[in-house]
């Protein structure tokens, strides 16, 4: 009898750790039917306006021309050999805000803070405080460079050896105009020529991410526009999308763009606005994030030229939630506006935002990737972009991360795979976007 007892007991616990592990995988894959919660700084503008303008038609080619002269090829062949080819149409979101003592005089960004929740209540059940590198960092996982900086030539490097093993053509920059940084670092504009060569001789190419900052309006992102395209524009690393009109125009993306309104943006990015871009030499692809359903509209209004999503969180808003992908394509292709999904490898951010674990996407050892990958492939758009290469503290990084276990903490890891396993992935996905390419265009 005793022994029947036992071998229930064990059947029951088998089931339940089966029955556990299932929600587990439901949760990480099967996108969510509503809008979560978003993290402090997401409120949302107000819609206004309707379309002011009508921009040129974009071709299905993205091309990683110097200067605005070239070919429409997709595939270029690195310097390290013939079996290395990258691609201009994945688009990877890079981060330059890490610090160490060593480069930079103190830890930047590995010991954030840990964000308090807005509402008082659920603040007081969670942790306070700040992270304290190197062996306590801002991050559930943990890079195989360490606690770098972004200021090390050599981590630039490394980087970029990465970034082409993963055959991404075109790095993002997370940047701000000089003197200015988020509100946990300094100001990195002055990195920028590295990266900038450090791509180049990896035949990347580099495009700006423009980050929210106090007093960013249309006006100053005139001058942002004007700045970048002055000091970087005819560097070789710097990248131009093809139009249908056969202009190759610099591409941009625009971080938190519904923090500004339309007929804002419309004075900026519309033919007739006071400030216009249009038909200058100043002239761009621009790229608007599209969180909420109504921000389609904001975005068309604006004078925008297509819409991203950004977040690695399937589920976590309209715009990453890969069931509404078709339908977003679908408004942007009736509209003339480039869509450019985003795909990542997970999220967790917990180590920032302790009381944010409803948004935890676990990775299963890749799948979540695959998933995202594929969900973004299956629209047929012109880029897809990953988040992220090196974000460490929302866990999207495909950056290599190693096993690390201190005192204190018990990092997340790759395992059972190795540190390149999210590189390679994304290898083999940008390979697979190229090869559907060329049946999309038979």
């Amino acid at each position: 009898m005793n022994r029947l007892r036992r071998k229930a007991c064990v059947a029951l616990l088998l089931f339940t750790l089966f029955i556990f592990g299932t929600m587990m995988g439901l949760r990480t894959l099967k996108p969510t039917d509503g809008f979560s919660d978003l993290a402090p700084g997401m409120e949302l503008m107000p819609l206004v306006g309707e379309r002011m303008d009508q921009r040129p038609n974009h071709v299905a080619e993205s091309a990683g021309q110097n200067g605005g002269v070239g070919s429409d090829t997709k595939i270029v062949f690195s310097n390290s050999g013939p079996d290395h080819s990258i691609f201009y149409d994945i688009h990877i979101f890079y981060y330059l805000w890490y610090g160490s003592p060593q480069m930079d005089g103190s830890y930047i960004h590995w010991d954030h803070v840990l964000v308090p929740h807005w509402d008082p209540k659920i603040a007081s059940s969670h942790s306070k405080g700040r992270h304290n590198p190197p062996d306590d960092i801002a991050s559930s996982y943990y890079p195989e460079l360490g606690s770098y900086s972004s200021r090390d030539p050599d981590v630039i490097e490394s980087h970029m050896v990465q970034i082409e093993a993963a055959a991404a053509g075109v790095v993002v920059l997370s940047w701000y105009p000089p003197g200015v940084a988020d509100e946990h670092g300094k100001p990195t504009e002055d990195l920028v020529p590295a990266v900038m060569d450090a791509a180049h001789r990896h035949s990347i190419k580099v495009a700006f991410h423009l980050q929210p900052y106090k007093g960013r309006t249309d006006l100053s992102v005139h001058d942002n526009i004007k700045y970048i395209i002055d000091k970087y524009g005819k560097h070789g690393a710097f990248y131009r999308f093809k139009s249908s009109t056969g202009k190759i125009l610099p591409l941009f993306y625009v971080y938190d763009s519904y923090l500004t309104p339309p007929e804002a943006w419309a004075e900026l990015l519309t033919v007739r606005g006071s400030h216009s871009l249009r038909g200058t030499p100043y002239d761009g692809i621009f790229i608007a994030l599209i969180v909420e359903e109504r921000h389609k509209q904001e975005i068309l209004a604006g004078g925008f030229d297509g819409m991203y999503t950004y977040f690695a969180s399937n589920g976590f808003s309209f715009g990453s939630s890969h069931q509404n992908w078709k339908a977003i394509k679908a408004f942007c292709d009736k509209n003339n506006l480039l869509f450019v999904p985003s795909a990542g490898p997970g999220y967790m951010d917990t180590a920032v935002r302790p009381w944010n674990d409803h948004n935890t996407r676990n990775r299963v050892n890749g799948r979540y990737y695959e998933t995202s990958l594929q969900a973004a492939m299956s629209i047929r758009p012109d880029i897809i972009t990953v988040t992220s290469f090196n974000e460490w503290h929302e866990g999207t990084q495909i950056e290599r991360a190693v096993p690390k276990k201190t005192v204190a903490r018990l990092y997340l890891d790759y395992k059972p795979h190795q540190p390149d396993h999210y590189l390679e992935l994304t290898r083999k996905w940008a390979e697979h976007f190229s090869k559907e390419k060329e049946q999309w265009l038979m």
